[in-house]
């Protein structure tokens, strides 16, 4: 099946291909880092910057009356009000530091308060997701479609650890051990685009998240909904991307999956 590639995709997709670039290069480099704190955090600053300063002029320069809201630099106005790019240049900051080969470019294109198009690339396996709305989501050029799986039993999801120190860590610990014992498992791989990009590709079964950020979400919970799936907030709302909170799984699995993670926290209260 040829994929959909619309003008704007087209432009997504141009934009990320020379950000990839530059990614890939760095990270080429961090094993030669001097391992110190300060020293390695600021060559991943810079990385994140470089992508982002990449992805931002390309942009631009393909839609110069878009806006932005960028994770590194903050929100930028465009002539056009209602439309605006949401960027994070490197998902999986701590990944990438560490050499491990799982990070991910995340843009999105936001019209009227509504996700229209989105992309991830996972650089490293050269996996390209993208999807625009009511065209439905793909990998490269092969349609995607989330699992089919019915059973909380059979089903492995995919969630990201609070740091110590920050909100939610007891509430999740807590989530984490209620999921554990009724899925075959649950993965964290430090890549919340990513992990929405394999709910959508029917490698997971569902994902849940707190304390999020809109460029950590936007482009994936498209993706994921054309791919077939569901994504709401944990609470059961339908603004995951501005929230924080989000849930996407299958049909069959975000009201059991849901209940579950809303009375862990009716419990706490």
């Amino acid at each position: 099946m040829t994929s959909y590639l619309s003008p704007t995709l087209n432009v997504m997709l141009a934009a990320a291909k020379k950000a990839v670039r530059l990614l890939i290069r760095d990270f080429g480099e961090v094993e030669q880092l001097q391992v110190s704190l300060k020293g390695t955090n600021d060559f991943v600053s810079t990385a994140d910057t470089k992508a982002e300063r990449v992805l931002s002029r390309e942009l631009k320069r393909a839609r110069p009356d878009f806006g932005f809201l960028l994770e590194e630099s903050g929100a930028e106005d465009g002539c056009d009000k209602e439309t605006r790019w949401i960027i994070d240049p490197l998902d999986g900051t701590i990944n990438f530091l560490h050499g491990i080969p799982h990070f991910s470019i995340s843009i999105a294109l936001e019209r009227c308060h509504e996700i229209v198009a989105g992309v991830i690339v996972h650089p490293v396996a050269d996996e390209w997701y993208y999807a625009e709305k009511g065209y439905g989501a793909y990998l490269n050029d092969r349609r995607l479609r989330v699992s089919a799986r019915r059973r909380l039993e059979e089903a492995l999801f995919a969630t990201g650890i609070p740091f110590l120190g920050r909100p939610a860590h007891s509430q999740f610990l807590t989530e984490l051990q209620a999921v554990m014992a009724h899925s075959a498992g649950v993965r964290r791989m430090g890549s919340a685009a990513l992990d929405l990009a394999y709910v959508a590709a029917g490698r997971y079964d569902g994902y849940w998240e707190r304390n999020l950020s809109p460029w950590d979400v936007a482009a994936g919970s498209l993706i994921v909904r054309e791919a077939g799936g569901y994504v709401s907030e944990i609470g059961g709302g339908r603004n995951p991307i501005f929230t924080g909170s989000i849930l996407a799984t299958n049909d069959h699995l975000h009201k059991p999956l849901g209940d579950m993670l809303r009375n862990i926290g009716h419990e706490k209260k």
